[in-house]
């Protein structure tokens, strides 16, 4: 089988501190990484003001004002890029709306990374396929319709799905592996695994063992550190121990494979992470569907009657206090209508609300 190519996902681990942001990269590297990635966080882009507090596995966040304190700007970037490149690893990022997008454009990136929820942010899909290069697609809580549209709109350019589960952590027996090939020969395209859950060997072994182009997975220092992501993060000891079974794991056969991980994980959980190999959301991620994805909310408050203009809406992550609104396809319906009744700044804009 062929050796997946592995990201370490560091995301905003770098807590906006340069030096950080330069260990991370050096201890990927170190760990056995063949990429880094980050997150180019802008806050308005991503979720409304009045989103409020997040369970998160660090606990309690207000993620809104938690996001704004992790705004770069391209330099901080620039210089993540440029280490990486001096140490011989790739550098890879997520943008999240038209700011960070601009931003990615110019520090002219190989490839680009979409986050699960933004898979059906289909401007930010457009707008990153106008750049020709290969794009690396995650698809936690999406349906195979919502794959099916993203990937119409990103025809013109290569892609790799990443099969992934929107928890965190993510149970490993919500994974489903067998997932991969069916992913691969309906799309006719690579697949590979994002992974959210907290063992750094049963989900990225199985995936390789099924044939997974990708293994990504999150990376940080210490999982005592303040990230958002850190304490669902494998560290560098961790990580390292990732990438060598994974290397161990491309030269053995599948049989083998599934004796040893029986033997250490048991019969029962090795089966129900490689799953039934139909694609349906997973039950840790079934609260998240419309809410860790992208839809139309009002920016500010939407008097009765008000005819509603572009400036008045923004495509957003719901999350959990806000109601979802509608799905973003319906964005250019929604603009020039009036408001049949008042709609509260930050809430999803409905069908009945027009």
């Amino acid at each position: 089988m062929n050796k997946p190519y592995i990201i370490a996902e560091f995301g905003t681990s770098h807590g906006t501190d340069a030096i950080k942001a330069q260990e991370l990269i050096i201890a990927a590297k170190e760990a056995g990484a063949d990429c880094v990635k980050c997150q180019i966080v802008f806050a308005s882009e991503i979720l409304h003001p009045k989103t409020g507090s997040v369970q998160l596995p660090g606990g309690e966040i207000p993620l809104y004002e938690q996001f704004k304190s992790l705004e770069c700007d391209e330099s901080f970037y620039k210089a993540m890029k440029n280490k990486a490149e001096q140490l011989g690893i790739d550098f890879l990022a997520s943008p999240f709306g038209p700011k960070s997008a601009a931003l990615l454009k110019n520090l002219n990136p190989k490839a680009v990374k979409i986050a699960s929820p933004e898979l059906n942010y289909g401007d930010l899909l457009e707008e990153i396929a106008s750049w020709g290069i290969p794009i690396y697609l995650s698809t936690g809580v999406s349906s195979l319709g919502d794959i099916e549209e993203a990937l119409n709109l990103l025809k013109k350019v290569p892609v790799t799905l990443l099969h992934c589960v929107t928890a965190y952590p993510a149970p490993p027996e919500d994974y489903n592996l067998r997932i991969l090939p069916l992913l691969a020969g309906i799309f006719g395209i690579p697949v590979g695994i994002s992974d959210h859950s907290l063992d750094p060997i049963l989900v990225p072994v199985l995936g390789t063992a099924m044939g997974a182009a990708v293994i990504e997975k999150h990376f940080c220092l210490s999982q005592s550190d303040p990230g958002l992501d850190d304490p669902i993060a494998l560290d560098p000891a961790a990580f390292a121990r990732m990438t060598g079974a994974i290397n161990r794991a491309v030269l053995t056969e599948f049989d083998i494979i599934i004796e040893e991980l029986n033997a250490e994980y048991g019969r029962e959980l090795v089966e129900k992470t490689l799953g039934s190999g139909i694609k349906t959301l997973a039950p840790s991620e079934l609260a998240n569907y419309g809410r860790t994805n992208r839809s139309i909310h009002a920016v500010g408050d939407i008097n009765e009657g008000q005819t509603i203009t572009a400036d008045m809406i923004a495509i957003l992550r719901t999350e959990k206090n806000l109601r979802p609104g509608l799905h973003p396809r319906w964005k250019n319906d929604i603009v020039g209508r009036k408001a049949r009744n008042f709609i509260p700044a930050g809430e999803g804009i409905r069908l009945e609300d027009v």
